[in-house]
């Protein structure tokens, strides 16, 4: 029989209570369903804790997480408390509330933060290299973090441009058949661009900064035979890239600039036989230095859970897939 241990966490503010503990202890049921080994009782301004020595020492770790998260003023939901637990359970020596409370922009009264550990990482990883690939699923925040680091990186006057660019694959319809003109039929594959931008910057400020050149949204094809100095450059969909085109665009890269590449390669869209430029640069680009390769799983997901366990549900369902085709027969000799 596992020993039993007791503990008492003593919230040194009682009104911290409430917030600690969310509406109706809804926090405290999360964290309840996390550690089912430990009786967790409330009274006051005192938290009891009986269970598993390890588990009582987990909780006591994450009420002082969550607590330095409330001491910065920002508040706690039950998907930041999940966080949390999830941060705690697979990192060693990373404090949950670095990552929560980590601010990259701030706009509108709305402030984007990393949400995982990954995401995190991602984040630190634009800091340290002048190009990253952030590889991941849909939903994992590949393209918001970058923009917002762009974002970032203007107002703080790093660079003096943003280029935000995706190849227009062309997803079954030929361009030519589409109506209106050429920035009608591409507009559709950069909206997720746009709609970033808008989150971020004053919408009644990006036809300005469009038009000066400040911002630059447009498609990949744009960028051939250009030098990009100065900038911070996103290419978004990347898995959708030729290899030719991905050497393409690595080498506008120019002085004083920053590149990331997001992509999925589980959601390649190029044309049966055409591979994809993102699978082959990781590679190509192995162990080359001021280079950062980040990649996210569906832990990461930060759209509805459900979410999440759709990009699961698929990647099992490949991987016995995958299992399931029978070998390619070779040549009879």
């Amino acid at each position: 029989m596992t020993s039993q241990t007791q503990a008492k966490i003593v919230v040194p503010v009682a009104h911290q209570m409430v917030s600690l503990l969310g509406s109706g202890d809804e926090f405290l049921r999360v964290i309840e369903r996390a550690y089912p080994s430990v009786d967790v009782h409330s009274r006051g301004n005192e938290i009891n804790l009986t269970g598993p020595g390890e588990d009582v020492h987990q909780i006591e770790l994450l009420v002082a997480e969550l607590l330095a998260v409330l001491r910065t003023g920002q508040g706690l939901t039950a998907e930041s408390v999940e966080r949390a637990i999830a941060i705690m359970r697979s990192s060693v020596g990373v404090r949950p509330a670095d990552v929560l409370t980590a601010n990259i922009l701030s706009n509108r009264g709305r402030t984007i933060r990393a949400k995982t550990m990954n995401q995190k990482r991602y984040v630190d990883a634009i800091d340290e290299n002048t190009i990253v690939f952030g590889i991941g699923p849909a939903g994992t925040g590949k393209t918001y973090l970058a923009v917002a680091k762009a974002v970032q990186a203007l107002q703080a006057r790093q660079v003096s441009r943003i280029v935000l660019t995706r190849p227009a694959v062309e997803a079954g319809e030929r361009l030519g058949f589409l109506p209106g003109t050429l920035a009608e039929k591409i507009d559709p594959y950069l909206r997720p661009l746009y709609d970033a931008l808008h989150d971020m910057i004053d919408p009644d400020s990006i036809p300005r900064l469009m038009t000066s050149g400040t911002i630059e949204v447009a498609p990949l094809a744009y960028m051939r035979g250009r030098t990009l100095n100065d900038a911070f450059i996103i290419l978004d969909e990347a898995q959708n890239t030729s290899p030719e085109q991905m050497k393409m665009f690595l080498t506008r890269l120019g002085f004083g600039s920053r590149m990331v590449v997001t992509g999925d390669v589980t959601q390649i869209d190029l044309p049966s036989g055409t591979a994809s430029g993102l699978r082959v640069v990781q590679d190509i680009l192995a162990g080359v230095g001021d280079v950062g390769f980040c990649r996210l799983t569906a832990e990461d997901v930060v759209r509805h859970k459900l979410v999440g366990e759709i990009v699961e549900a698929y990647g099992r369902y490949d991987e016995r897939s995958a299992i399931a085709l029978p070998p390619v027969a070779g040549p009879k000799s």
